[in-house]
């Protein structure tokens, strides 16, 4: 991985859908946004964030989710998912996320990345599926 210091920022915008809402995971009649969702969403912008830093071969996995759903957005609503780099361990790296929506914050908190080797990853995986 190139080099990369805290401070690094990475946005986006979402048009959501009903598939975004916390019924489409199961929660019966509930049309809102899912925390599910805005976790992927936050997911994304912290993938995002590093992609421009990958050396060839390399991909992040998420290895820590640590979140506050703290306000409902309905279905349809277009969201922004936010995050900043805040910690750099070798290839490790932490985030602070947040999902908001108009002026309201809906989810807030701290995301983990782990730097790997794609292929080395794919290839442990093919082998612990033949191992079963």
């Amino acid at each position: 991985m190139k080099p990369v210091e805290p401070g690094l920022v990475y946005s986006y915008s979402i048009v959501t859908d009903a598939s975004h809402s916390a019924e489409a995971f199961g929660n019966a009649d509930v049309t809102v946004l899912g925390t599910a969702a805005l976790i992927g969403f936050v997911e994304t912008a912290a993938e995002r964030c590093l992609r421009p830093y990958y050396d060839r071969g390399e991909a992040s996995l998420g290895i820590g989710v640590h979140i506050r759903h703290v306000a409902p957005a309905p279905a349809g609503a277009t969201v922004e998912a936010y995050a900043r780099l805040i910690d750099v361990n070798r290839r490790k790296l932490g985030f602070e996320v947040e999902v908001s929506w108009k002026d309201v914050v809906l989810m807030i908190g701290t995301h983990d990345r782990a730097v790997i080797d794609l292929r080395s990853f794919l290839d442990r995986m093919g082998q612990a599926a033949l191992a079963r």
